[in-house]
């Protein structure tokens, strides 16, 4: 036998470990039973960045896996704090002997825990067993004065390779950093690329930062460029090792909120989930190949897709940051902004940043494009009242059932099921658990193959300021696509 075969032979057995499937001993049958086939993944891990450096920050994580068919053990779920790194001096984390932050001990419940000010920590975690697939958590944040006041919410993230960020910035009275989090026992690599106007920004300092193996390194952008920046796109990238990212931004003037990365380059883009009472909308647009991109702007309201007046194409020029202000565009409606090449297809990336509120009471949060919610998406810390849920269809009309959990104090779960028409937005209050204590979980399952995008806004009004937070919802990766016997057996004789 030789090298070759056996490196298959070892790859498929490494698949089976990960899976829970021993794919190799699967009898052979006809070319369906041969294609692949998706299982429950059987361990993930998420990383929570650090929540705020404010002494009046209030935080709650909530963390969640969605009840299944899956077999086996029930195995289990934790966060577990880690250290912020300031030097380059190797620091640990999740230690010997270090305690969980946060423990899930059962699918299908909700578990929550609570940090005050500016000690909380960021947080690493994994999932294995029954409680592994889909599993979800939920950071959210209060800020109540000062820079960055708000509600500053995200979904914890699963470690990668690569990410982008359009809509980060550096201008005047406006702090973006860049949360980089190793969950690994190496150190890993990460260069970051910053793109404005004009195109690619000098940023030394920017290469070759080294993030200590199980810790995190905040970075602040203004750092990386002299000039201020209104609309910026970044560029993270893991040259060994990977990392989770996500950027905060604190405004003077609009508050902040957590930035999340956007979905991969592609010609098509879908943004879910602008609330009905957005003051101003602006898009930030990329396109990170050789070639221009031209794009539609369409927004799917309630009733049907329609174009912005002034605001029908977009001219993305290769490598350049390109922005424009849509204003109060959904005009006291719900909607969900989708953007498509008017001629050849070129990859784009692309985000909102959303303002409710006037003049001292405006708050800001952001919309990155999203991937579908698949075949079923999670998103935890919902509350009984301040939730609504936005389900967007660009193409067929679809059903998605929605899924409440219990609450994490008390409360049975309920479901609905939600008909969204073809080219519109549904946004809705979503169900709530009978005798509901705490807060709970939603899962969507989309009843048909037709795409459905999908956002959660989280408000929280304080001081006449509507304090607000939005998360996208694509499939939460419950489950991993697994070559079938058939198939390995024949690439193995070959």
């Amino acid at each position: 036998m030789n090298r070759t075969t056996l490196s298959l032979i070892a790859a498929a057995a490494a698949l089976a470990a990960v899976t829970g499937f021993a794919a190799v001993n699967a009898p052979a049958g006809d070319d369906a039973a041969a294609a692949a086939k998706r299982l429950p993944v059987e361990r993930t891990s998420l990383l929570c960045p650090e929540p705020s450096t404010s002494d009046l920050a209030e935080t709650t994580y909530t963390a969640f896996t969605p009840a299944s068919r899956a077999s086996g053990r029930v195995g289990g779920a934790a966060l577990f704090p880690v250290v912020k790194q300031l030097t380059d001096a190797p620091q640990g984390g999740k230690g010997k002997g270090a305690k969980p932050f946060l423990t899930q001990k059962e699918p299908g419940k909700p578990v929550s825990g609570e940090e005050s000010g500016a000690e909380a920590p960021t947080l690493i975690g994994s999932a294995d067993g029954r409680l592994a697939p889909g599993w979800t958590a939920q950071q959210t944040t209060s800020v109540s004065a000062g820079a960055g006041r708000g509600l500053h919410g995200t979904n914890c993230t699963a470690p990668d390779t690569d990410f982008w960020f359009p809509g980060a910035g550096t201008a005047k009275g406006r702090n973006d950093y860049v949360h980089l989090m190793n969950p690994d026992d190496a150190a890993a690599v990460v260069d970051i690329e910053l793109y404005g106007p004009g195109g690619a920004l000098k940023a030394e300092v920017g290469e070759s930062i080294q993030i200590q193996p199980r810790s995190s390194v905040p970075v602040l952008l203004s750092t990386l460029t002299p000039k201020p920046q209104t609309n910026l796109t970044m560029h993270v990238t893991a040259r060994s090792g990977r990392v989770a990212a996500a950027v905060q931004s604190s405004d003077e003037a609009l508050g902040g909120d957590w930035l999340p990365a956007a979905a991969d380059p592609a010609p098509r883009l879908v943004l879910p989930g602008i609330p009905k009472d957005a003051t101003s909308v602006r898009l930030v647009a990329f396109a990170p190949g050789a070639d221009d991109a031209d794009l539609k702007v369409q927004l799917a309201s309630p009733t049907g897709s329609i174009t912005p007046a002034g605001h029908e194409n977009l001219h993305v020029k290769s490598g350049m940051t390109a922005a424009v202000d849509l204003g109060d565009v959904t005009k006291g409606e719900a909607g969900s902004l989708v953007l498509t090449p008017t001629e050849d297809s070129v990859p784009v990336v692309a985000a909102l940043r959303v303002t409710r509120g006037k003049g001292a009471k405006q708050e800001t949060a952001f919309i990155p494009a999203t991937a579908p919610v698949g075949d079923r998406a999670t998103v935890a810390d919902n509350r009984a009242k301040g939730t609504t849920l936005s389900l967007t269809a660009p193409d067929k009309t679809t059903r998605v059932k929605v899924t409440a959990s219990p609450g994490t104090e008390a409360g049975e779960a309920t479901s609905k099921t939600y008909t969204v028409k073809a080219g519109t937005t549904l946004a809705v209050a979503p169900p709530v658990p009978s005798g509901l204590r705490g807060s709970y979980a939603l899962t969507l399952e989309p009843q048909s193959d037709a795409p459905v995008y999908a956002s959660r806004m989280l408000e929280v009004p304080e001081n006449g300021i509507p304090m607000f937070t939005i998360q996208s919802l694509p499939d939460d990766r419950g489950t991993v696509e697994v070559p079938r016997a058939k198939q390995d057996l024949e690439v193995l004789q070959k």
